[in-house]
């Protein structure tokens, strides 16, 4: 087993007024994707999307940074209803832990690139530090949605 790299594990948590079962629903409906990312480059499930997602489940999305593009990605860990992650070609992993807190849940977003095929690249694109920036704009997001 490869030795994972904690400074290639960027971390963001925060207080989210909704239970674990209730965010883990969200997360595992690619259909509700955008309306929680903060980065504004989710656009939408693509058709053959599953309803739900459950470990090595596919599932693609139409996407835009800069220009539109579709990527598949693939649910890697599954543990219903604390963790969901998933990875696609580039080799790093989204993930969300949910631990349950009074009155809602401890959301914790990570972008772990210690899998990627390109770690250059995300160090020249300052990935790590932009994802940063757009985990705390999802879990705001998040936070907003169930505060409704």
């Amino acid at each position: 087993m490869k030795v994972q790299d904690p400074a290639k594990v960027v971390s963001v948590s925060g207080f989210v007024p909704a239970s674990p079962t209730e965010i883990f629903n969200l997360l595992a409906d690619p259909n509700q994707h955008s309306l929680i990312d903060g980065s504004g480059s989710v656009l939408k499930a693509r058709s053959d999307a599953p309803e739900r997602l459950s470990l090595g489940a596919k599932f693609g999305m139409d996407m835009k940074i800069g220009m539109k593009y579709k990527i598949t990605n693939e649910i890697v860990e599954f543990n219903e209803p604390n963790l969901i992650a998933w990875r696609h070609f580039g080799g790093h992993i989204w993930r969300y832990k949910l631990e349950a807190v009074e009155g809602g849940t401890q959301v914790t977003e990570q972008f772990d690139w210690n899998g990627s095929k390109s770690p250059l690249v995300l160090r020249l694109r300052k990935s790590p530090a932009t994802n940063k920036n757009f985990m705390v704009a999802t879990l705001e997001r998040m936070a907003q949605h169930f505060s409704k």
